[in-house]
């Protein structure tokens, strides 16, 4: 997928950023994947590959950065995790105000080489 997936973190608000979740015990990552993209904003997914890690800016958390393409669904957002949503490509992603720096090393660095 070259687009992304993505709006304002309800954790961090006004924060945009691709989808991201927490394994739940005896979940694997890629079910932890299709869970949390159901819950956010409705869509059925089929993991792809976990390509990349990185943690969070303050270090609290490992992230695994996962490809998926979209199966069926429309996006329907629940308001208690994602405050707003939009397909975007990396371009337009380094171009939103304001994301993680982390968020932006994967679009401009990672992304590119998949």
């Amino acid at each position: 997928m070259r687009g992304g997936l993505g709006g304002p973190a309800a954790r961090m608000p006004g924060y945009w950023a691709p989808l991201s979740g927490t394994v739940e015990a005896g979940e694997t990552q890629a079910e932890a994947l299709v869970r949390e993209v159901a819950e956010e904003v409705g869509l059925r997914v089929v993991p792809g590959a976990k390509v990349w890690e990185s943690e969070t800016h303050d270090k609290r958390f490992r992230l695994h950065w996962w490809t998926a393409e979209a199966e069926a669904g429309d996006v329907v957002v629940d308001p208690g995790e994602v405050s707003a949503v939009r397909w975007v490509t990396a371009e337009e992603f380094a171009g939103l105000h304001p994301v993680f720096a982390e968020d932006l090393v994967f679009f401009d660095r990672v992304l590119p080489e998949l």
